[in-house]
């Protein structure tokens, strides 16, 4: 069964446009409250977190209005990182957590995310009952049967807690300078004080949220800001978060960002210099070839899965490995955290520099990704892009053209009207004209 609400990270739109409304987000808490009932739960609990958009409020108010009128009791933790959520879920032993985000979109954006009581993202069959939930009639349950809501006071110095405790006891910052910026989002209040409290002298930028700047200049989708930060500051690195902290960048003192791919690599080879075994680790389908071959060679199994971190996580989780991660910056490591935790991946990555007193540099000799194009090709409502014939031409013509030299990705995004054409290739200007060829043939 197709879904209408449900992308790939959750429902995610333009607030004040379907579905992101008052009068759906009722109906969309009572629809959830009715599924919780049926798979058992007699009177369920849920948490509610969120990110630092002014629409937030608006929508929690609303959530927990369709929650309570379902029977659902609901904690509110006010903003807190994505992450936050799914660990306090899971260790208040809650139902479901509910995430009010869209973590690197603008702030005129807005999205609902779902975490089991595991604090893991949802399978799509869980996505279609609620969806089917939504097309029935409201059953609103008795005066004395209604969901009460409370506050959860102490939700940000747990999850600082929580945080601090996935870097090793043996280890310290001190003697690092770290910029942090937090994108004007959900972890402005967490990120600086987790890495105070480890010893590192930190500078903070992101970290002035107002409800309307989230995401604006600033955060992991621009680190040009996080770059210049770390240079006038004289930095030894910096990190930057998205809106909902679920995410990162990594940049140097001389200013070269890391992605995903290559903090994924770095964090593997970490387990493997202090002699753990890592059988193998999951990657997308966007994941850079360089990375694929790399850990190949130090005998690490790799395997892609469809793009986004919860079919990563899924992918972990059937084969029982623990690291994966996208290209983004959505990390996982599933013996720290049940989901992609920016703060957490980042403490990580600095794990490995501080064990092995090597830069991120010297710890990524020998890796040199490819170079890949990503080309964002808006579609209109409706537009048949796998039916587009001259597409399916040229890009039949590409894959011959690059042979083993590189590959095509071409997907539609799973949170915005965008069709995303990919090529990657061993020459930069290869990859850029092949991509480019393909976009033009969506755009006429």
């Amino acid at each position: 069964m197709s879904r209408s609400y449900f992308g790939t990270d959750g429902i995610r739109g333009t607030v004040g446009q379907s579905p992101i409304t008052p009068d759906f987000m009722l109906r969309l808490g009572h629809a959830v409250g009715k599924v919780l009932r049926r798979n058992g739960a007699a009177r369920p609990s849920v948490l509610i977190g969120k990110d630092t958009r002014i629409s937030g409020y608006m929508l929690e108010s609303s959530l927990e209005a369709g929650f309570a009128s379902a029977g659902v009791d609901v904690w509110l933790t006010g903003p807190l990182p994505t992450p936050g959520v799914a660990y306090l879920t899971r260790a208040l032993r809650q139902d479901l957590g509910v995430v009010i985000s869209a973590s690197h979109n603008p702030f005129a954006d807005n999205g609902i995310k779902f975490f089991s009581a595991k604090g893991e993202k949802l399978p799509d069959a869980w996505e279609i009952a609620v969806e089917q939930a939504l097309e029935e009639p409201a059953a609103w349950v008795d005066s004395a049967s209604l969901g009460r809501a409370r506050r959860l006071q102490d939700a940000r110095g747990r999850y600082i807690e929580f945080c601090k405790a996935s870097f090793s006891q043996d280890l310290s910052l001190r003697g690092l300078k770290l910029v942090v910026d937090a994108a004007h989002g959900a972890a402005y209040h967490v990120a600086p004080d987790v890495l105070h409290e480890l010893g590192a002298e930190v500078i903070s930028i992101g970290c002035s949220p107002d409800g309307l700047n989230i995401n604006a200049g600033v955060g992991a989708t621009s680190p040009e800001a996080i770059v210049k930060a770390v240079k006038e500051h004289g930095a030894h690195y910096g990190i930057a978060l998205d809106g909902d902290a679920d995410r990162l960048q990594f940049v140097d003192a001389e200013g070269r960002l890391y992605n995903g791919d290559e903090l994924l690599y770095v964090m593997v080879a970490d387990r493997l210099a202090q002699g753990q075994r890592v059988p193998g680790a999951v990657g997308t389908l966007m994941t850079n070839m360089a990375v694929e071959l790399a850990l190949k060679k130090r005998d690490v199994d790799f395997v892609r899965a469809k793009v986004g971190d919860r079919y990563v996580l899924e992918e972990l989780i059937a084969r029982g490995w623990q690291l994966g991660g996208e290209g983004s910056g959505h990390l996982l490591a599933l013996d720290k955290h049940t989901t992609g935790d920016g703060m957490v991946s980042a403490l990580l990555v600095l794990s490995a520099i501080c064990r092995t007193g090597k830069s991120l540099a010297q710890q990524l000799e020998g890796v040199t990704l490819f170079p890949q194009t990503l080309i964002n090709v808006r579609m209109q409502p409706g537009q048949d892009w796998k039916g587009n014939a001259e597409l399916a031409r040229v890009q039949a013509e590409v894959t011959a053209e690059l042979g083993d030299r590189g590959r095509v990705l071409i997907r539609a995004s799973g949170t915005e009207p965008l069709l995303r054409v990919m090529v990657e290739a061993s020459d930069a200007a290869l990859a850029q004209s092949c991509a480019e060829r393909m976009a033009a043939t969506v755009r006429a």
